[in-house]
């Protein structure tokens, strides 16, 4: 049995490398082999590139960096030809595995999405390109698995892969004489490059008013630490005497010791929701950003916990013609206060940072919220249940074939 995988971005990797393990350990004879990183390198997959390497956002990174994904198509499709797999299973990274998925179906090969593309919150009119080029999709979110079934997409219900190795990082409260304040300035640089001076300026005003606390910038890697020291530096004169120190690779580490952190919106927030860390998210874009979103978004935050936290979390967004021209507040029903906003939003994400260093009756309040939801949704498993479901329908593949061959190997046998 041979499994494609492909996986572009660094969480992706992460999740498909979890879901090789779960794979091998129900049938060790399953071959795997495809397009990721190091995690799933370090499983044992044969790589035809590292595909997160290239994990961009937005129409311009992706134009710019257009021959780079086709030279991986079609490394990924003389694979297909050479050694037909059984299933191709896609996760996340939706832009170029919208391509693949087109190549592995014109070859009559099984697709399986494992983390779906969050068309229910951004692009509903894709859901009949889903249903043409996917087979299956494993679904993370309750609310999503409904939406999908609901419009005829054949789905299964696997929970989100980051609680296979999430638990609550500690038990009680964390230290309080000098609480960690924990900056999460996100996994792409474009990310850091847009949100991290912001995160700067609302530690120059926390540091003011809880001089005590201690501020760490977590970066995913080096290069990542290195812009993030150039901004600490250019922040200098806003930051005063406020010390920022940048850490590498000890993200899940540094969340379990967080009192409170300032995030980018992204799949962090689950690792913070596991760890029981309140947060507050934020996402700096452009005004044309925050106009173009407004029209497609069709959820009511865009932060993962907050819509596993509400009964509704799918429905349009009252589209604009003008963004904003101050930083709106956050809406009362999120668990985590979010901010996608066009200015600074520094002021209002220093104050609910302040009030919990502050105020412990006000992070309780939140912790509970956490907890309550953790308690539905943050359940183990995921890439067990995803393994099973990969593994059946590869084997159906294989069975129809097997039959193929004999009735072929029948009929030769009776004209001859």
């Amino acid at each position: 049995m041979r499994v494609f995988l492909s996986a572009g971005e660094p969480s992706g990797d992460h999740h498909a490398a979890l879901l090789m393990r779960a794979m091998k350990q129900r049938q060790p004879d399953v071959e795997c082999v495809g397009l990721g990183g190091p995690c799933m390198a370090a499983q044992g997959c044969p790589l035809l590139a590292d595909l997160t390497q290239l994990a961009v956002m937005w129409f311009v990174r992706v134009v710019l960096n257009i021959h780079r994904f086709v030279e991986l198509v079609r490394r990924a499709e003389r694979s297909f030809l050479d050694n037909k797999p059984d299933v191709c299973v896609l996760v996340d990274f939706p832009g170029f595995h919208w391509w693949l998925a087109w190549r592995a179906k014109r070859h009559g090969i099984p697709v399986v999405f494992y983390c779906p593309p969050q068309i229910w919150a951004w692009a509903s009119w894709r859901i009949g390109k889903l249903r043409r080029l996917v087979d299956h999709v494993l679904s993370a979110l309750p609310f999503e698995h409904d939406w999908f079934v609901s419009r005829g997409v054949s789905s299964t219900l696997v929970g989100h892969p980051f609680f296979d190795e999430l638990h609550a990082y500690r038990q009680g409260q964390p230290p309080t004489l000098t609480p960690l304040v924990l900056l999460l300035p996100g996994s792409r640089s474009q990310e850091i490059e847009a949100n991290l001076a912001s995160m700067l300026q609302s530690v120059a005003e926390v540091h003011a008013h809880v001089p005590q606390a201690r501020f760490i910038v977590a970066a995913l890697h080096e290069r990542h630490a290195i812009a993030a020291r150039a901004k600490i530096h250019s922040a200098a004169g806003v930051l005063g005497s406020a010390s920022v120190q940048v850490a590498v690779g000890r993200t899940r580490s540094l969340i379990g010791e967080a009192c409170c952190a300032i995030a980018v919106s992204g799949s962090v927030s689950l690792e913070l929701l596991a760890a029981r860390v309140p947060a507050v998210i934020i996402y700096r874009i452009s005004r044309w950003g925050f106009i173009v979103q407004s029209w497609f978004r069709h959820a009511r935050f865009i932060t993962l916990v907050n819509l596993l936290a509400i009964c509704d979390p799918i429905g349009p967004v009252r589209g604009v013609w003008r963004a904003p021209r101050h930083v709106a507040p956050a809406d009362p029903a999120a668990i985590y206060p979010e901010y996608l906003s066009v200015q600074d939003p520094a002021a209002a994400v220093a104050e609910h940072v302040i009030q919990w260093l502050q105020q412990p009756a006000q992070r309780h309040r939140v912790v509970a919220r956490l907890e309550a939801v953790a308690a539905a949704v943050a359940q183990g498993g995921s890439a067990n249940r995803a393994a099973e479901a990969v593994l059946k329908i590869a084997a159906g593949v294989e069975a129809r074939q097997h039959h193929q061959h004999k009735e072929l190997l029948v009929g030769a046998t009776n004209a001859a």
